[in-house]
């Protein structure tokens, strides 16, 4: 037997090795749940300085539902945690922070998403497997920033956001999960006041 189809599949087993290694850092910026998400209303008692980061984050005119920007306030520290697919938004983000009143430093630790045709695929299909759906798009997908938002990197998908119900979390990640190319879908919407 042929030594050739041995060393194809110990470089594939090799790949996947490699793969699977990755993917628990692949979105370690967000498993830290010590932080206010953007897109998530804060609480009511909420600080001036956590009001007005939330703000202008949500106000950049550049984020998406490819974004997510999350940032964590200790003293006059902020720091801006999240993935953006453009470098751009990242910097836009930061400049827009530092011109708070009461922020005396800023620690920029977004991470900008690697440029890949396939992850684009990727994105547009989900976009339009989720706000394609009639009942999600009309209730999420007619705002100025959609509430679900959906990171892709190396094929892999990350649903972040805020839906009204756990039926409606569920369908979203029924339709994450129907888009062919796709390696894993996970779900972490939060519920409203849930």
């Amino acid at each position: 037997m042929s030594a050739k189809p041995f060393a194809y599949m110990r470089a594939a087993i090799s790949l996947l090795v490699a793969v699977l290694l990755m993917l628990p850092a692949a979105f370690a910026a967000k498993s830290d749940k010590n932080h206010n998400d953007a897109f998530f209303g804060g609480a009511v008692d909420e600080s001036r300085i956590a009001s007005q980061v939330r703000h202008k984050l949500l106000m950049l005119p550049y984020y998406g539902v490819f974004d997510d920007l999350a940032f964590r306030i200790d003293g006059s520290t902020v720091t801006l945690l999240g993935t953006v697919a453009r470098p751009t938004l990242k910097d836009d983000a930061e400049r827009a922070v530092k011109r708070i009143e009461g922020v005396a430093k800023t620690i920029n630790q977004i991470e900008v998403l690697p440029l890949s045709p396939m992850d684009d695929q990727i994105r547009l299909a989900e976009y339009r497997a989720i706000y394609g759906d009639p009942a999600l798009s009309t209730r999420y997908g007619y705002r100025a920033l959609p509430s679900i938002h959906i990171i892709v990197k190396n094929g892999h998908v990350t649903l972040e956001g805020v839906v009204a119900n756990k039926m409606d979390k569920d369908i979203v990640g029924i339709r994450a999960n129907s888009v062919p190319g796709v390696f894993s879908v996970t779900n972490d919407l939060q519920v409203e006041n849930g």
